[in-house]
């Protein structure tokens, strides 16, 4: 679908594309042949090779001739966002204090686009499928860190982020209706934080609180994640949500006297 970017006069198309190649590669596609790539992007496969080639020649792509895969020279892409901004350096001694206390696992995202994107993250033990790590992408609505900026978002805005999103079924019990989840929004809204459960995938339960710039903006968020089987809805609220909102407030602290606070720009 073509975005009101793709229509704008300062849109170049050669530069979207060339970053469309490099999103391709995943964790589950960490080398792909010419064809996959082509067929990953939507693109022609002299369009495709163009592309790989160019990013072999800048030394973010590598190929032995016939699969491609990226190198560890495209770090300097996102180490770029990461160093130039105060949330990851700041959240990240809180997050290991919040650690310590609950014994599971605490992240901070901020909200890009339709996801959450993790910037940083103290981790005890692997309870989802998937690995997460700096830089790991979730759909925001079925995540409670993804739900507590969102609902922190003007009507409009929020109107047309719904627009944009597939409500699938990610997990067992994902809010799939869109008058059920601005309902659900709006009572985080009114909370002041989200527990999600078994919507992102089975098993996973978390409890999410905002991170507040200085003029009241929830630019970033904080969860605690654990399995279900170990934490149930009221421990998490019992146990897990009251150091969950102190650790947003000390992180929120620290970012509004931090000279770098111009954390997160939505």
């Amino acid at each position: 679908m073509e975005s009101e970017a793709d229509t704008s006069s300062g849109y170049v198309q050669s530069l979207a594309r060339g970053l469309a190649v490099i999103r391709a590669f995943s964790e589950s596609s960490p080398e792909m042949t010419l064809s996959e790539v082509a067929r990953a992007t939507d693109l022609s496969r002299a369009a495709a090779r163009r592309f790989l080639h160019t990013l072999v020649g800048l030394g973010y792509v590598w190929t032995d001739g016939r699969v491609f895969a990226l190198t560890p020279r495209v770090l300097e892409l996102g180490f770029s966002y990461l160093s130039s901004v105060s949330l990851p350096e700041i959240a990240q001694p809180h997050l290991e204090g919040l650690v310590s206390e609950v014994h599971e696992s605490a992240s901070v995202s901020v909200l890009d686009g339709t996801d959450i994107v993790y910037v940083a993250r103290v981790p005890t033990s692997r309870i989802m499928t998937v690995s997460i790590n700096i830089g790991t992408r979730f759909p925001a609505y079925a995540t409670s860190m993804g739900r507590v900026m969102l609902a922190d978002l003007p009507e409009d805005k929020l109107r047309a982020h719904l627009d944009q999103v597939d409500l699938a079924p990610l997990g067992p019990h994902t809010i799939t209706a869109r008058e059920d989840l601005q309902a659900e929004l709006e009572r985080v809204r009114g909370q002041g934080w989200a527990l999600v459960d078994q919507e992102l995938e089975a098993g996973l339960r978390s409890i999410a609180a905002p991170i507040r710039d200085r003029y009241g903006r929830a630019v970033a968020a904080v969860n605690i994640s654990s399995h279900a089987s170990r934490t149930t809805r009221e421990a998490a609220e019992q146990d897990l949500l009251p150091p969950l909102l102190a650790t947003a407030e000390r992180i929120a602290g620290d970012l509004a006297v931090s000279p770098q606070s111009r954390a997160v720009v939505r």
